[in-house]
């Protein structure tokens, strides 16, 4: 946990006020507390009555909770010493959060690759499946990472959508944030900061493939932008309205309608070896879901 309040606040009223905490009680907190399993990053036990310190993290294991099994694989598209790049599932999260923990691409890997050293250089939506890059090193992960972070990937999505009324490219450019509590991102008034391409590959009666190229990695991103667009991404269950039954679906195991989002594919110059890399998804959009 991210302590993100200064010493006005203590760490156990900072623990207790985060949403991913909610269901341990106050005496569970303490009697974690008093085991000694709350810890600072050098693995000193920390108490819940010192002052917090702002933007620094504390460890403690949570109860897993009965999570829904996602009934997809994992598979991997390429390792080597340094990486391991895997083609992700709809329904499976990047990392623990929430809910999900075990069914999550970061465990999943961890076990099976019998390392927990692997993490993850970037992520997808739980709702988003396609290219996912991992690192298998600390030291290397840094680079990886930044390569993100400076926007020195190019990515490239598939989406089945209604058709368009717009023909070539349409470029889509405005501000987005994301709020705590709020399920959808908003587009607000301020400087631009998320822009999207989007190309109608395939025209078809029941709807188009289309490509997509984020330059910007903005919380829900393509998927507000489609549906600015007047072509929602079909299976998606927020935009442009929240639709409770398809949210739903997936926690009472049913994974028929999944959101028609691929992350196709991933491109960089590998900032260890100089080498030009794509990797791509296997997976298709039009996939046949039970």
């Amino acid at each position: 946990m991210v302590l993100r309040a200064g010493p006005e606040m203590t760490v156990g009223a900072c623990l207790r006020a985060s949403p991913a905490l909610s269901s341990l009680s106050d005496e569970a907190l303490a009697r974690r507390a008093q085991r000694g399993e709350i810890v600072d990053a050098a693995g000193r036990p920390v108490t819940l009555e010192q002052p917090a310190q702002p933007n620094t993290s504390v460890y403690l294991y949570r109860d897993l909770p009965d999570e829904v099994p996602i009934p997809f694989d994992l598979p991997v598209l390429y390792r080597d010493e340094h990486i391991v790049v895997v083609d992700k599932p709809h329904f499976l999260a990047t990392m623990p959060r929430g809910a999900h923990v075990c069914q999550t691409a970061l465990v999943r890997l961890r076990r099976s690759l019998g390392t927990d050293l692997v993490a993850p250089a970037h992520r997808l939506d739980r709702l988003t499946a396609g290219v996912l890059l991992f690192t298998l090193r600390p030291e290397v992960r840094s680079a990886y990472q930044e390569l993100f972070a400076q926007r020195r990937v190019v990515k490239e999505y598939r989406a089945l959508a209604p058709r368009a009324d717009f023909a070539g490219t349409r470029t889509v450019g405005n501000r987005i944030e994301k709020t705590a509590g709020d399920l959808r991102a908003r587009v607000v008034d301020g400087p631009v900061n998320a822009i999207s391409e989007v190309t109608e590959l395939e025209p078809r009666d029941a709807g188009s493939v289309y490509r997509l190229v984020p330059h910007t990695g903005r919380t829900h991103q393509l998927r507000l932008h489609m549906a600015l667009l007047g072509v929602p991404i079909v299976g998606d269950p927020l935009y442009p309205d929240v639709r409770a039954d398809l949210a739903q679906k997936p926690e009472d195991g049913d994974f028929s309608e999944p959101l028609r989002l691929v992350a196709h594919a991933l491109s960089f110059t590998d900032p260890l070896t100089g080498r030009n890399r794509r990797f791509e998804s296997r997976r298709s959009i039009l996939d046949h879901y039970p």
